[in-house]
C-alpha cells in the first residue's frame, strides 16, 4: 500500500493545523474522558497511532506484516502473560501498566494488517471501518460507532485526492449513529462528529468551526 505518513497530531504539541484525523488524545477531547480511564486511553490511543505509522511507512508489505505480527504478539503477551513482556518498548510499559490482563488489542492489529494488505476500495474500506470500529469499541464505544471515524482515519493513509476523497465520501455515506449511542462517553460522540464535519468538507479543514464544534459538542453534548 502507498501511503504517506500522517501529520504530527496536535496533542503532541503541535497546532490544529498539523492534525490528520481526530484523536482522543486531543486536549479538548481528552478533557471529556473519566479521569481514572484518561492513562488507560491515552495508551490504547498511542498504540493506534504506532500501527498508524507502521501503516504509513510500509512500502512493502511482508515487512510491513512482521512487524504487525510482533505487535499480535505483545498483545497476546499483554492479556495472558504480562510479566513476560520485553523491556526496553516505551510503549508498551505504558500499555502494561493500564491494559495488563485484558485482551482485545489484538483486533487493532487484525484490522491494520487488513488495510495493508487490502487491494481494492472495498478492502480498504472494509479495514478503515473495522479499524475505527475495534478503537471506539476499545475506548468504550458502542458497536459499529467508530466507522466514520475510521474512514476518516484511511484517508489519512492514503497519497493522492482521489483516494482520499473516496474515503470521504465514504464516511459522508455512512449513517451518523444516534447521540443515544454515545451515552456516558462524550469523548467518542466528538471525535465521531468532528470527522463527519472533516468528511463533510471532503477533508478540506475549517479549524474555527471544528473548534467550536468540539466546544458545543463538549458543553451540551449536541
Amino acid at each position: 500500500m502507498r501511503s504517506k505518513p500522517p501529520a504530527a497530531p496536535a496533542f503532541a504539541g503541535a497546532t490544529d493545523e498539523f492534525a490528520a484525523y481526530p484523536d482522543m488524545r486531543d486536549p479538548r477531547i481528552m478533557v471529556a474522558v473519566p479521569r481514572d480511564r484518561r492513562a488507560a486511553t491515552a495508551a490504547l490511543w498511542a498504540f493506534a497511532e504506532r500501527l498508524t505509522k507502521l501503516l504509513a511507512d510500509a512500502r512493502e508489505p511482508l515487512i510491513g506484516q512482521i512487524k504487525l505480527a510482533w505487535w499480535r504478539d505483545m498483545a497476546a503477551l499483554l492479556a495472558e502473560n504480562p510479566d513476560s513482556l520485553p523491556r526496553g518498548e516505551p510503549l508498551l510499559a505504558e500499555l502494561a501498566a493500564s491494559w495488563a490482563g485484558q485482551a482485545g488489542l489484538d483486533t487493532l492489529v487484525d484490522a491494520a494488517e487488513a488495510m495493508l494488505v487490502a487491494d481494492d476500495a472495498a478492502a480498504h474500506d472494509a479495514a478503515a471501518r473495522a479499524f475505527g470500529g475495534a478503537l471506539f469499541a476499545l475506548s468504550g464505544g458502542p458497536a459499529g460507532g467508530g466507522a466514520r471515524w475510521g474512514l476518516v482515519w484511511g484517508a489519512a493513509l492514503h497519497e493522492g485526492a482521489s483516494d482520499a476523497q473516496h474515503f470521504f465520501a465514504a464516511a459522508r455515506d455512512q449513517t451518523p449513529p444516534p447521540r443515544v449511542l454515545f451515552t456516558g462517553n462524550k469523548a467518542l460522540l466528538m471525535l465521531d462528529r468532528w470527522a463527519g464535519a472533516i468528511a463533510a468538507h471532503d477533508g478540506e479543514r475549517h479549524w474555527r468551526s471544528e473548534g467550536l464544534l468540539l466546544l458545543r459538542l463538549g458543553l451540551f453534548g449536541r
